[in-house]
């Protein structure tokens, strides 16, 4: 039964190209990755601009919640300008490797981007810290209104076999597509 379930979804989305205009895989402004980081802090980041570019990170840990923010030109870098979505996946998996997304993190260095200029360096530029009871004030207007949206939360699988179902099916099919990877994924 799950090898039928498994073929019935490879099929729909393997054909969901079919009468859709291919989309480039690149990121696009505005755009989140969703990441943990070692000790299981909840992260997010989000990349703006063009040319000189943004990227915030905002995390959640059991205590507090804090951010930093990013700037400068990858688009010097080459292989950045071939794929940007590896250029954002490998800071998201640098990221997840240390205990905090934001300490000691003064630049982030790719390995896909080593021999770009210095300029191409995503360098902080600002940092901040909130205890507790602010973070938990603002998770509980976030899940308000998440829920008036009628998403609710999404776990860490969950997001994961949405970003798949996004990527692989139609986009009328997300939500089933995604439902579906869920149960394959546990």
């Amino acid at each position: 039964m799950k090898s039928f379930t498994l073929l019935f979804l490879v099929v729909i989305c393997g054909t969901g190209g079919l009468g859709q205009k291919l989309k480039p895989k690149k990121r696009s402004n505005g755009e989140e990755i969703k990441f943990r980081t070692k000790t299981k802090d909840v992260c997010t980041m989000s990349i703006s601009g063009d040319d000189e570019m943004k990227l915030r990170i905002e995390c959640k840990s059991q205590d507090m919640s804090y951010w930093c923010e990013f700037t400068g030109k990858p688009s010097v870098c080459r292989a950045f300008r071939n794929n940007p979505k590896i250029y954002w996946n490998q800071i998201a998996a640098e990221l997840r490797k240390i205990p905090h997304a934001c300490e000691s993190m003064e630049v982030l260095k790719i390995s896909m981007c080593q021999k770009a200029p210095p300029e191409a360096l995503m360098k902080q530029i600002a940092a901040g810290v909130e205890p507790e009871e602010l973070a938990n004030q603002e998770e509980s207007v976030q899940k308000m209104s998440t829920s008036m949206r009628g998403a609710g939360q999404w776990s860490e699988n969950e997001t994961e076999a949405m970003k798949l179902a996004r990527e692989h099916c139609w986009e009328s099919l997300h939500d089933f597509c995604s439902y579906i990877i869920g149960i394959f994924r546990g």
